[in-house]
Parts: structure tokens; sequence; C-alpha cells
């Protein structure tokens, strides 16, 4: 019975990462296609990946996209440390719990509703400054912060509670200063989580669209708008090949984030 039970389970699992990577699958064979087709395989070709990096549009949009996933990952990590530090320090446990939560809402939050609300909050904030073309890098380089800066605070917490503040204190007891213990002491154990959450905010940022949508504008353009606009008509295979491509990416940096974690947790064991 057991055996029977656990083979049910294994197929249950296999029938589910069929359905999810199966399109992925499908579309990255046809990236590789010889013809335009996209319901017949005419032969292996790399013509589409070719004609991928000539299209100038795309390459605009990709690089359009990395400056903003690389600029939000940056500030993120930058102002989530800090946060998630002053949190850990803080001694008010009424504070902590409330902004526990706040951090919380970007996450539970469906994304159009921040979208909305975020586009409504940057229109209005234009007509106040008397400027029409609000919309752009500015907005979207926000909007991404505010979605991203929870997943660097939430990676860095576990990290901090369990870290030694004894070793900290040890450190200034022995004529360190505050700043000079925290990167020589407190950051080498934290790097972990704060690598996790660069990571994530990388990812995040680089994929996102619904929120990007509603609070881009026409001087600055993503990748995934960018796709999603060419929708309105026949999708050609170049952009099967663009879409493998940050498929791609994401795994890599997926890998890497869990090499990160299994590093940090081999050292623990250690410890």
């Amino acid at each position: 019975m057991k055996n029977k039970t656990s083979m049910l389970s294994k197929l249950y699992m296999a029938l589910i990462f069929v359905f999810l990577y199966a399109p992925i699958g499908i579309m990255t064979a046809f990236s590789f296609n010889s013809s335009s087709s996209t319901y017949s395989l005419d032969g292996f070709s790399t013509k589409w990946w070719a004609r991928m990096f000539e299209d100038t549009s795309a390459m605009n949009a990709l690089k359009d996209t990395i400056i903003l996933a690389v600029a939000v990952t940056v500030f993120s990590v930058l102002l989530g440390t800090l946060a998630a530090v002053g949190l850990f320090n803080s001694k008010n446990k009424a504070y902590k719990r409330l902004m526990a939560n706040a951090t919380n809402i970007p996450l539970m939050n469906p994304e159009i509703v921040t979208g909305i609300s975020m586009m409504l909050l940057f229109v209005f904030a234009g007509t106040l400054v008397k400027k029409s073309d609000v919309l752009g890098f500015g907005t979207l380089f926000i909007a991404h912060v505010t979605f991203c800066l929870p997943y660097v605070i939430l990676n860095v917490m576990p990290k901090l509670r369990q870290f030694d503040m004894n070793v900290y204190e040890a450190a200034l007891d022995l004529g360190c200063k505050p700043f000079s213990a925290f990167i020589k002491v407190v950051l080498p154990e934290i790097t972990s989580g704060i690598i996790t959450g660069a990571i994530m905010s990388f990812t995040l940022s680089l994929d996102d669209f619904i929120i990007s949508y509603f609070t881009n504008g026409p001087s600055f353009q993503t990748l995934p708008i960018y796709i999603f606009s060419l929708t309105k008509k026949r999708v050609k295979p170049d952009m099967f090949a663009l879409s493998t491509l940050m498929f791609a990416v994401i795994i890599v940096l997926l890998v890497l984030m869990n090499i990160a974690q299994s590093r940090a947790e081999r050292k623990e064991a250690k410890r």
C-alpha cells in the first residue's frame, strides 16, 4: 500500500512539473525552429536568435530592463539591510510588530491594486508640480523598490536573529567603532541573506509586468511590456528566443540563490 501511494504521489508531482514546464519547453523548441511556424517544427536553426539580437527595439527594451533591475537591486539591498538592522535593534515591540506587518503588505497586496494605486499617486504628484509626463524611469524605479524591499528585509532578518550579538559587543569592548564592528563582524554573517535578497529583487524586477504596465511612460519601456505590445499582432519566433533568454537568466539566478543558501546552512551547521 505504501509503495502504491508513493508511486501515485511521484506520478502526481511529475504531471504537475510537466504541466508547468511543458509550455516553456515548447517555446524554447520553437525558438530554434527553421521556419516561422508556431505549430510544426521544420528543422533546427539559430536564425531567430540572431534576428533577436538585430532587433533594435528589443535590445533597447532589454537594456532598459537590466539597468532598472540593477538600480532597484542596489537600492533595495542598501535600504533593506539598513531597515532590517534598525528593526532588529529596536526595543519597542509594538513598533517592530507594526513595521513587520507594514513590510508584509506589498507581498500580500494584489499587484494590480499596487500598480493602479501607485499610478494614481504619481499622476497626482505630477499635477501638484504641474508636470504631465511624470511617468518614466523614476516612477518605475520607485514602484519596483516598493515591492522588492520587503524581500530583502525578510531575508536579512532571520540572519540577524541567528547572529550572536555578544560577538558584536566584544568587538566594541576591544576598541572597534560601531560602524567598523558592523562591517567586520555583523556583515559577513548576514551576507548570505543579503545575496538572496539581491537575487530575488533582481529577478522580480526583471520579469515584473503588472506594476510596470501602470507605472511606466513612453520614454522608458521594459522588456515584459515590449513583449506584451507584440501580442496585439502575430508574435514572431525571435520573441520566443528573447523569452527563452529571460527564463535562462532567471534559472541561473535561482540556482545561485540556492547555492548561497545551502552554503549558509552548511556553515551554520558546522558552527
